[in-house]
């Protein structure tokens, strides 16, 4: 019997989160470095399956499978493609981030505070939320994989609740009524997308007789599984209804800003480079390969959605005053790019689309922390607080201006070439949606660029002359992000071997071929 390395990679952030939960109350330290070592050993672990992932063998991989609800045919089924091994590396990778990022975020107030926070409590949930993660990312059951899609809120409920970003500019009554509506507004819009959700895999159980997604893909594929039209639209629009909450598209968006104003800037990471993917992802694992021609049926409208996402988040994010809100509006833009790639039924789409969300978690990430850390000197997250900090913290401003220039997608930085390939294969097969949606690339170089001016230029401010630059935990984070991110703007071919041939399969699951150009190339 093989090590069962895929349950590995998942257990062992829980085992952490409940180690990390034990330490002593007096004993914040050990809890952080104890969290962190549990986070380098999930990456080592991540490695290892990357390692052993074979691109050009079998579509799922490591595959673990075991009864556990017989009756009702749900089994612990696991299995990875390119797509979900290169996912699982990026929620590797970053977790060790957050928790350095923020090392200080749980410490315990001024004495007396009614805002005291457990440390262990803080790190432990972060550890948690992974281990979900990379579950939600290995799942191969329907079944299984809704349970931890939905399990994951409940951490990040706490997380965004309880220990919400200290800087508000009403003090801290309002801070902690603000951080409670973010809170319920994120678990409020998600319980309802999971409870649709669950309403269709209740239904695809019925269709279908159980859980398994090869079983059932195979079976849709061979036509011993046939779906009347209707019955296929519905169940397709139950799981999109999901994901596009969690995503998040337009008009289901509107939690999004505020729960990543009110968390602490790693926190913000974790929702959007983390767990925000797992909206985009799923939409490739289970709606394109359970109910394609429901997928091809809706990808009309879905694109508009998506189309609406990347004008309207621009758009919003160049009015914002706060930071947090401007990055968050950003990337609701950059998830249009995402949704639109998907199902633009291209492989450059597909492709680029998944390159997307690796790059994105990346570059938000690099973008969310700088703006943390800046936010933490100066304690305000209002744009309009800010000016002339390149001229006393210059390593902070430049480490902020290359993420902001990431986040506009700048050629040689890694989300350019991802949003080439997804407006590439919209274009070839959806013209009209990819020349709109080049204007998000303008509206993106507007907000960014505006931000760095109103921040980082000019003349100082009285209350930023004193700003201390980057320390060495912060370059420890920041540093190896933005080799990252110049690495895959140079170099993004590691992603794209593992990733195609997913992508080659997702299109044949829903019987789609690239378009044929009109102007053949010169033999």
């Amino acid at each position: 019997m093989s090590f069962p390395l895929l349950t590995a990679t998942a257990v062992l952030p829980a085992v952490g989160a409940i180690a990390t939960a034990a330490v002593p109350a007096a004993k914040r330290t050990v809890a952080k470095w104890l969290a962190l070592l549990f986070s380098l050993a999930t990456l080592a672990l991540a490695i290892a399956v990357l390692i052993r992932f074979d691109p050009g063998g079998d579509r799922y991989q490591l595959t673990e499978s075991h009864a556990w609800i017989a009756d009702f045919g749900v089994r612990y089924e696991l299995g990875v493609d390119g797509i979900a091994v290169a996912l699982i590396a990026l929620t590797a990778v970053l977790i060790p981030f957050i928790i350095l990022a923020g090392w200080h975020d749980a410490d315990p107030l001024e004495t007396g505070s009614s805002r005291w926070r457990p440390t262990q409590g803080f790190f432990a949930l972060i550890l948690t939320v992974e281990a979900m993660v990379i579950l939600s990312f290995e799942a191969t059951d329907v079944f299984l994989f809704y349970i931890f899609f939905e399990a994951m809120l409940i951490p990040m409920y706490f997380l965004i609740g309880g220990f919400g970003d200290r800087a508000h500019e009403h003090g801290e009554k309002a801070a902690s009524t603000q951080r409670s509506y973010a809170a319920v507004k994120f678990l409020l819009y998600n319980l309802a997308g999971g409870l649709i959700m669950l309403a269709a895999v209740i239904g695809l159980y019925v269709v279908a007789g159980n859980f398994s997604l090869t079983e059932i893909a195979e079976a849709r594929a061979s036509g011993e599984l046939t779906m009347a039209t209707g019955t296929e639209r519905w169940l397709f629009l139950g799981f999109f209804f999901a994901f596009a909450v969690k995503a998040p598209l337009w008009p289901l968006h509107t939690w999004l800003p505020n729960a990543m104003q009110e968390s602490t800037a790693p926190v913000a990471v974790l929702i959007t480079a983390v767990v925000d993917k797992v909206g985009t992802f799923a939409m490739l694992r289970f709606c394109l390969q359970l109910f394609p021609e429901a997928s091809k049926w809706a990808t009309p409208v879905i694109l508009v959605l998506a189309l609406i996402s990347i004008i309207y988040g621009a758009l919003l994010a160049v009015g914002q005053r706060d930071i947090k809100r401007l990055i968050a509006y950003a990337s609701i833009s950059h998830f249009g790019f995402i949704i639109m790639g998907i199902f633009a039924m291209t492989s450059q789409g597909q492709s680029g689309a998944t390159l997307y969300m690796v790059n994105h978690g990346i570059s938000t990430a690099a973008l969310m922390l700088v703006a943390g850390f800046l936010i933490s000197r100066r304690g305000s997250r209002l744009i309009a607080d800010y000016g002339g900090v390149q001229k006393v913290a210059p390593v902070l401003a430049g480490t902020f201006l290359i993420g902001g220039l990431a986040t506009l997608s700048l050629p040689g930085l890694a989300p350019f070439v991802s949003e080439f390939l997804v407006l590439v294969g919209t274009f070839t097969r959806y013209p009209v949606i990819g020349i709109i949606a080049t204007f998000g690339i303008v509206l993106a170089a507007l907000y960014t660029l505006v931000l760095y001016q109103r921040t980082m230029t000019g003349p100082v401010k009285p209350e930023v002359s004193a700003m201390p630059d980057l320390r060495v935990r912060e370059l420890v984070v920041v540093a190896p992000l933005v080799a990252l991110l110049i690495f895959l703007g140079v170099y993004p071919k590691p992603v794209t071997d593992i990733v195609n041939p997913a992508v080659k399969q997702t299109m044949s699951d829903v019987q789609q071929k690239d378009p044929r150009p009109e102007v053949e190339a010169a033999k």
